[in-house]
């Protein structure tokens, strides 16, 4: 299995062994564009794998902070409370880098940087970016990718 994330296309689509597409799903990416060094609030390109899942079991909306679940369910209510606020919901899949000098390590690293594939509010708009650099996905899709994906899947960011 493997994983593209097409920022042309603000899309990631799901590869099987044979190279058939197993799923399609709208993303949201970078506002900021394309970029690997730290505090650059750009999506990283490049080969990455799936290093971490956190999340498991947690109810659709669950607020997130620093990995970690805040208790908190997102709600319009709670949004209005905290404009500016970047949601952080439901599951996460954290990135880590693989090719050194590029998208791992030093002011580049991938994974140093907390760059995710995770959910967002329903509100959050998919098709175009507008994250602080990780990729943003509706709720319902990514607990269906995080329930098909294993640690250690690959991932290909790239502008095509």
């Amino acid at each position: 299995m493997k994983l593209h994330i097409s920022i042309a296309r603000q899309s990631l689509s799901v590869f099987g062994e044979q190279g058939e597409i197993l799923a399609e799903y709208p993303v949201s990416t970078a506002k900021a564009g394309v970029g690997e060094v730290s505090g650059s609030y750009q999506t990283p390109r490049g080969r990455h794998l799936v290093r971490a899942k956190i999340g498991a079991g947690q109810p659709e909306n669950t607020v997130f902070v620093r990995r970690r679940p805040t208790g908190e369910i997102w709600t319009p209510e709670l949004a209005e409370q905290f404009p500016g606020r970047d949601w952080i919901l439901t599951r996460i899949l954290w990135l880590s880098g693989c090719e050194p000098g590029r998208n791992r390590l030093g002011c580049v690293d991938t994974m140093r940087r907390y760059v995710y594939i995770h959910g967002s509010p329903d509100s959050a708009e998919m098709g175009v970016p507008g994250s602080h650099g990780c990729i943003r996905m509706r709720n319902a899709d990514i607990v269906g990718l995080f329930d098909l994906v294993p640690c250690y899947t690959a991932v290909e960011i790239s502008e095509d």
